[in-house]
């Protein structure tokens, strides 16, 4: 079983990408044959300076491996260094009915939001259908906002399949993420670079911590009992604590005596040594950049060598060889 991931080089890691993407994929590493990807072709939908991208992308390499990822469990390479994808794309292009991509949410989201629009982010579900499929990919775990382009993906194989012959590509499966944590930011909508509203996992301890202590709250008094529902500090704190200091702060919360200053400080101070090794992992890979690039180029070797032969599997079909 072949499964895939990719990641977007969009800027700082967050507390919201890492529960809700990173840490499910890290903890499935050994489940099957993991390919993960670091998605810096899509990302020139919407980031046009060359030297943020390569920041980004290099941003993203270092915290995937600070985060817990094993290279010896799995391929982590960047998508640029398998070109094969434009090709497998462009084949995908020759079949794909333009109505699928219009019905795309993800582009009219994007234009709604002020992007401009252009070939590259309506032809997106293309290139990310090439991406699972280069690589015969068996399982593509999505969240909710991503199922259309595996719908989409799926349609492309059956297509492909019926005009070049069954077995010319291999039709991959949906898994939902049901399960996963609910991030949300510390205005209380969904935690999003798009909302402002981010809680970053690396950085300086003091900018990082006044985040938390800028947190919005109600005007209970200290000695008062505070309400639990939909309470911003109690969310994330579950994330970082333990259980028995979770069932403290609810039981606090409940009972009065506390000020939300208190409850700040200690989310804070959870928050900080949750990802105390991490933090400390991530400063030794910056001393030693070696390591990423090696880590990176033995991936997007092997990751090459899968797409060689699903490529030239393709070209045969279609008659190009």
């Amino acid at each position: 079983m072949r499964i895939l991931t990719g990641l977007q080089p969009s800027g700082r890691l967050h507390v919201g990408n890492y529960f809700g993407a990173i840490k499910p994929a890290i903890d499935a590493q050994g489940e099957g044959d993991g390919y993960y990807f670091i998605a810096d072709y899509h990302a020139m939908t919407t980031t046009h300076d060359p030297a943020t991208l390569r920041e980004n992308v290099r941003g993203v390499a270092i915290d995937f491996l600070a985060c817990g990822f094993d290279p010896s469990r799995g391929v982590f390479f960047k998508q640029s260094a398998v070109p094969e994808v434009n090709e497998l794309a462009w084949v995908l292009s020759t079949v794909c009915p333009m109505g699928l991509l219009e019905r795309c949410h993800s582009y009219k989201d994007k234009i709604a939001k002020g992007i401009s629009a252009n070939h590259a982010l309506f032809a997106y579900p293309a290139l990310m259908a090439a991406d699972i499929l280069l690589y015969d990919s068996n399982i593509v775990p999505v969240g909710d906002d991503q199922k259309q382009h595996l719908e989409v993906t799926r349609d492309l194989v059956g297509k492909v399949n019926e005009q070049y012959g069954e077995g010319t590509l291999v039709m991959p499966k949906a898994r939902i993420r049901e399960g996963v944590a609910k991030v949300p930011g510390l205005n209380g909508e969904k935690m999003s670079k798009s909302y402002d509203n981010t809680l970053p996992i690396f950085g300086d301890e003091k900018p990082n911590k006044k985040l938390i202590m800028r947190i919005q709250t109600d005007s209970a008094a200290v000695e008062e009992p505070k309400p639990t529902e939909n309470s911003v500090i109690l969310a994330l704190y579950q994330l970082f604590a333990g259980e028995s200091e979770y069932k403290q702060m609810i039981s606090d919360y409940e009972n009065g005596g506390c000020g939300y200053g208190d409850f700040k400080k200690r989310l804070a101070e959870a928050y900080w040594d949750y990802f105390s090794p991490m933090r400390a992992r991530r400063e030794e890979l910056i001393a030693n950049p070696d390591e990423v690039d090696s880590v990176l180029a033995a991936g997007a070797e092997k990751a090459r060598e899968e797409a060689s032969k699903v490529i030239d599997r393709v070209r045969k079909a279609v008659g190009l060889i």
